[in-house]
């Protein structure tokens, strides 16, 4: 194992990680290549803060189970960042993660959700029921809960940003940027609703400045990435060896961190 701790990547929401639907691509072969032992946490893709960090916990005890291992190193994207922090401080497994690093994760909250949630109650409940059901019936979810998890990922102030965080786990996060419309034209509407209510650097889905947690190391690479193609998903043929390259040198870090 080239790392002293399993590797653990926690998908985001929506992401599952199924037989026809890898939530990372091949980013996990790619560092299983590399010598990484790689587990990939498939959580609700529509569920609640609460019920995916049991989940995650559950997955992170068959790992830890599974390889022998004291302790794991977390790789989250998206809500799965969010997911994780619960999973830590509050189910009591602050003694079982090394390190946390949070990919393009709305730690501050989401424009995009945030416009969602003030939709008509009745638009909301009628498309909440139906991705409720799709998730529960094709994708297999325990708990789906997409107006609770839109709910938990409006935007908020950064004084309300506070949650304990334990001084055991090392804490680091990155984020991406797009401009242009070429850049990811799946996240183009949101992107586009991004610039319009919040001047900010963003991904399509999450803006730099909510992505930051523990040490913020900045831009994952120096191209335009969107929030999906981050994970391998929709990306160019030119973004996809720097993508690997990146998880890759992540993990490498953490290695040389004694991690």
């Amino acid at each position: 194992m080239a790392s002293k701790y399993p590797i653990v990547l926690a998908h985001g929401i929506a992401a599952k990680q199924l037989r026809i639907l890898n939530a990372f691509g091949h980013i996990g072969k790619e560092l299983e290549k590399e010598g990484y032992s790689v587990y990939i946490a498939d959580t609700d893709g529509f569920g609640s803060i609460e019920t995916n960090g049991e989940q995650l916990k559950r997955y992170v005890e068959y790992v830890l189970q599974e390889s022998g291992a004291e302790k794991v190193n977390i790789i989250a994207h998206s809500k799965g960042g969010l997911d994780s922090k619960y999973m830590i401080t509050e189910l009591g497994m602050e003694d079982k993660v090394a390190s946390l690093t949070t990919l393009c994760t709305p730690h501050r909250g989401s424009i995009i959700a945030s416009k969602i949630w003030e939709l008509p109650s009745p638009i909301k409940r009628l498309i909440a029921f139906n991705i409720n059901s799709f998730y529960r019936i094709v994708c297999h979810d325990e708990h789906p809960d997409s107006m609770r998890a839109c709910d938990q990922l409006r935007t908020v102030d950064e004084s309300e940003e506070t949650l304990r965080f334990s001084h055991k786990v090392y804490c680091q996060s990155y984020s991406t940027n797009i401009t242009k419309i070429k850049d990811c034209y799946i996240m183009a509407l949101p992107m586009k609703l991004q610039h319009k209510y919040e001047i900010a650097n963003n991904d399509g889905m999450v803006s730099e400045e909510s992505a930051k947690f523990g040490f913020y190391k900045g831009n994952c690479l120096d191209i335009p990435v969107s929030h999906v193609q981050i994970i391998d998903l929709f990306s160019k043929k030119e973004q996809k060896e720097k993508i690997y390259s990146f998880y890759k040198q992540v993990c490498r870090e953490l290695s040389e961190m004694g991690y």
